[in-house]
């Protein structure tokens, strides 16, 4: 089992900061949405932040050590979660940062194949030993990030049954589907997938199964795929998806998805602001620091 957890929170939140489309969308929530990375939206009592559960389910799983890859202004995570660089004590975490720079030429960074290179970078030792890497602005539970600890599989990554997400269901169709083998080893990935064909791609349960970018990766072998990472033809930028499918093509059966049906709360827009609001009241989730 590892213990390390790298959170990836240096993306520039373009469509958190578009304009509403939801006239519902309380102006308190409008003006932090544009002024703040997604992570660090207040969502919970006292307006405490997403990644405040985040960092505690993470403790709750058996995690130690989180490293946290930032934009360039990390100020106010430094605030909340200490000054130092790295090391900062945390409710039993330890909290370090790392910094994703914005390469000249460009409006924002490379994306997370970058953001966990950066850190690995910053820290040698993730070159080598196994870690969980998770987005900033999802909230994974404790069982999710539990699952991808406790693992003896190399890379691993939560498989989340389409059918548990609270997403509108054109959220859900726009993500891309998982496909393994009868053990549930990866061989591939459906982007923009038929909905008229979806079937054919249910799993061994019957389940339609996505990625929400939670995985694990031991970093002997997954570095080299990091480090060279190609930027992808659409975006224009370094996706850890395209890192999982090299590994799992270049060493068959050694990246496990491991099957999950619950949903995923995710500040993507600021509609997605009361809806993450409303999980953590209808479900009672609170911080027991």
């Amino acid at each position: 089992m590892h213990d390390i957890l790298v959170i990836m929170a240096g993306g520039m939140s373009s469509r958190m900061k578009r304009a509403a489309v939801d006239s519902s969308v309380q102006a308190a929530d409008a003006v932090q949405a544009d002024s703040k990375d997604k992570g660090m939206i207040g969502v919970g009592s006292s307006n405490r932040p997403l990644l405040d559960y985040l960092l505690y389910n993470a403790r709750e799983a058996g995690y130690k050590r989180v490293i946290i890859v930032t934009g360039m202004d990390n100020s106010a995570m430094k605030a909340l979660y200490g000054p130092a660089e790295a090391d900062n004590p945390f409710n039993g975490l330890s909290i370090s940062y790392v910094i994703q720079p914005i390469p000249e030429g460009r409006s924002k960074p490379y994306g997370t194949a970058d953001a966990i290179y950066r850190a690995m970078e910053a820290y040698t030792e993730l070159q080598t030993k196994a870690f969980t890497c998770c987005n900033s602005d999802n909230l994974y539970t404790t069982e999710a990030l539990r699952l991808l600890r406790e693992t003896q599989a190399l890379h691993a990554w939560i498989n989340y049954d389409r059918a548990g997400l609270d997403f509108p269901a054109e959220k859900i169709e726009g993500f891309a589907l998982t496909v393994t083998d009868s053990d549930g080893y990866l061989e591939g990935m459906v982007e923009k997938p038929d909905a008229r064909q979806i079937e054919i791609y249910a799993d061994a349960s019957g389940s339609i199964r996505v990625s929400m970018n939670v995985f694990k990766l031991t970093g002997l072998i997954a570095f080299p795929y990091i480090r060279d990472c190609p930027l992808s033809k659409e975006r224009q930028e370094k996706e850890l998806p395209a890192v999982v499918l090299a590994i799992g093509a270049k060493f068959p059966r050694t990246v496990l998805g491991i099957p999950l049906k619950e949903h995923v709360p995710d500040l993507t827009e600021k509609s997605d602001i009361a809806r993450v609001r409303d999980y953590l009241a209808k479900n009672h989730i609170d911080l027991d620091w």
